[in-house]
Order: C-alpha cells, then sequence, then structure tokens
C-alpha cells in the first residue's frame, strides 16, 4: 500500500490504522504500508510512523504523481495499491479490489460515487469535460478517470514511470497509458466520503495540466488520433464556409473553404505519417 501525504495530520494516521486493521481482518499479513510525505509543513510524517507506516519523506514538495512514483518504486512487493490520505475513499472495498486484481485484471479502480464526490455543478462539469475527452482519448468508456483508490503491477507500471504525471494528473496519465496499450482495467463502484482537512487541488490549474497530458497522451500512443480531429475540424471550417460563402456571395469564404478542404488530406497523410514512425520506433 502506498499513501501519498501533504499537510495531512489529523487524517494520515486514522487511514493508516485503517489500512492496516481491513487488510489484516481480510487475511492479507504480508503486506507493508508505505507512506510519502510530500514535504509537509505538519506532523504527517510523524504521526503516519506512529501508525506502523515506513515512511519516506520528500524534503520539499514534489507533487502528488511525484510521490506515488517514489513509493511505488521503494515498495516490496510486486501487487500495490494506492490510496489518499484523507479517509475519502473507503478501505473496506481493498479486498473486494484485491479479489478482482487476482482474476487477471492489468488494474483495477475504485470508481467513486456520491455526492460528495460530485460536489460543486461547476466541479461536476469541468470532470464530465474532461471525462469526454480521455474518453475519446481511450476510445472507451471509463467510469472514473482519476480515481486515487486502485491497484496494479510494480513491474507493469514501472514501464509507465517516464510518461506519467508527477502532479495531480498522475492517475489520469496511468489510466490512459494502460488503456491505450491494451492492458486490461476494471472499475468497482464505491461510496466517496468527504475529505478529512483542506482540499489540494486546484481546479483550473490542475484541469489544464490534465488536458496537456491527455494531448501528450494522444501524440505518444496514438498520434494519428490528434490529425484526424484536426482533419475533422479543416473538414467542418470548409462547410461553414461554402454555407456562409453562398449566403452572402463574398468570394473570401469560397476561398477559405476551398483552402480547409485542400489541406485536409495533408493533416491526414501527417497523421499516418507520425504513426508509422510510432512504430518504427517502437521496433527499434
Amino acid at each position: 500500500m502506498v499513501i501519498p501525504a501533504y499537510n495531512e495530520a489529523g487524517a494520515v494516521a486514522e487511514t493508516v490504522g485503517a489500512v492496516r486493521a481491513t487488510l489484516a481482518e481480510a487475511g492479507i499479513h504480508d503486506f507493508e504500508v508505505v507512506v510519502v510525505d510530500d514535504g509537509s509543513a505538519d506532523r504527517t510524517a510523524q504521526e503516519a510512523a506512529d501508525a506502523g507506516a515506513r515512511v519516506i519523506v520528500n524534503v520539499h514538495n514534489l507533487g502528488y504523481g511525484a510521490s506515488l512514483k517514489r513509493g511505488i518504486a521503494a515498495a516490496n512487493n510486486d501487487t500495490i495499491m494506492i490510496i489518499d490520505a484523507d479517509m475519502t475513499y473507503p478501505v473496506e472495498a481493498m479486498p473486494e479490489l484485491i479479489a478482482l486484481y487476482q482474476k487477471g485484471f492489468d488494474m483495477v479502480v475504485a470508481q467513486r460515487t456520491g455526492t460528495h464526490y460530485e460536489e460543486s455543478w461547476f466541479k461536476h462539469g469541468f470532470r464530465l469535460i474532461l471525462k469526454w475527452l480521455v474518453e475519446f482519448t481511450a476510445g472507451r468508456k471509463i467510469p472514473d478517470i482519476n480515481s486515487g483508490l486502485r491497484i496494479f503491477s510494480k513491474k507493469t507500471i514501472g514501464g509507465f514511470f517516464p510518461h506519467l504525471c508527477d502532479t495531480f494528473s498522475f492517475t489520469t496519465s496511468v489510466t490512459l497509458g494502460y488503456m491505450m496499450t491494451g492492458k486490461f482495467v476494471t472499475y468497482l463502484p464505491v461510496s466517496y466520503a468527504e475529505r478529512r482537512g483542506r482540499a489540494k487541488v486546484r481546479l483550473f490549474r490542475d484541469s489544464m495540466r490534465t488536458l496537456q497530458y491527455i494531448v501528450e497522451a494522444i501524440l505518444y500512443y496514438n498520434p494519428v488520433k490528434i490529425f484526424i480531429v484536426l482533419a475533422g475540424f479543416l473538414i467542418a471550417l470548409a462547410f461553414i464556409s461554402f454555407v456562409i460563402a453562398f449566403a452572402t456571395q463574398l468570394l473570401v469564404f469560397y476561398v477559405l473553404g476551398v483552402g480547409a478542404l485542400l489541406f485536409t488530406p495533408l493533416i491526414f497523410a501527417l497523421g499516418l505519417l507520425a504513426m508509422l514512425l510510432k512504430q518504427i520506433l517502437a521496433e527499434a
């Protein structure tokens, strides 16, 4: 179990204790709890250690994803589960996650449900937009794009480390990495609780970072997709231009429409070249 924690005094000890008790009650004894204290200014590290965790301390704040990478790399077991330190995820769901993982899935993710997950309509709207973009990128439905409770293999995820985000988009980037390389991923619905302490997520900033990693994932795993989007945009632009030109009889819109149509096959051809280059690099 790897738990990233930043200024989570007052919650981290309860999280560690609940994790240890739940795993022991499930008959799982060969486990360790690794807490990565990400440069906290409070007693997070001490409280985690007192609760029985092995604590790794970042001397300054590196970010959620960087802390998870460090904790995963330091873990002794190959089966890794991650959970946040703020008591939002139900630790009692862990045995069921483990049971699903043992059926052969590469990753099992807790799908958050409930009013505490949806929060305000504004945040919920932002999440829906990002969810649509991630689903478009992965080419499949994704119930929860960035859940912080999931289980996977240390050996498998290690190969994705260079392409995983060091901040809050870590979970989104690992979801895309697994899905776009044909890994088996499944979801388990869980009830999401109100967090303890102050939220560390900054909606607009972290959403922009997530968008950045969505584009990077497309370019790395399936570059032709972004060129298909661009080609589709040009076709739509051409259609709109011809409609306006027909309505206004202005030559400039005819020229714009023709130009957009001429660029469309060029953009698509660039996408095919990008895909060919990716295959060549993969075989090198």
